[in-house]
């Protein structure tokens, strides 16, 4: 098996006894705003932003880094 499948695999497996561990009912507060919700929820919904957040400025910085160095 590859290397890269075995990390994967890996941090996989992590990830989810991580979710499993967290069940309990957390309250999340956002300015004004109270909602209460299980971290199992919580967890791969922030991730799951800070995944798109971080793609977004990859492409917006790489593409600006790219043109310059054209130019």
């Amino acid at each position: 098996m590859k290397p890269k499948i075995i990390v994967y695999l890996v941090l996989a497996a992590l990830f989810i006894i991580i979710l499993i561990q967290n069940t309990q009912v957390v309250t999340l507060r956002l300015f004004f705003w109270k909602m209460g919700m299980s971290q199992i929820i919580l967890i791969p919904l922030t991730m799951l932003i800070g995944l798109v957040i971080g793609y977004v400025v990859a492409k917006t910085t790489g593409e600006s880094h790219k043109t310059k160095k054209h130019e």
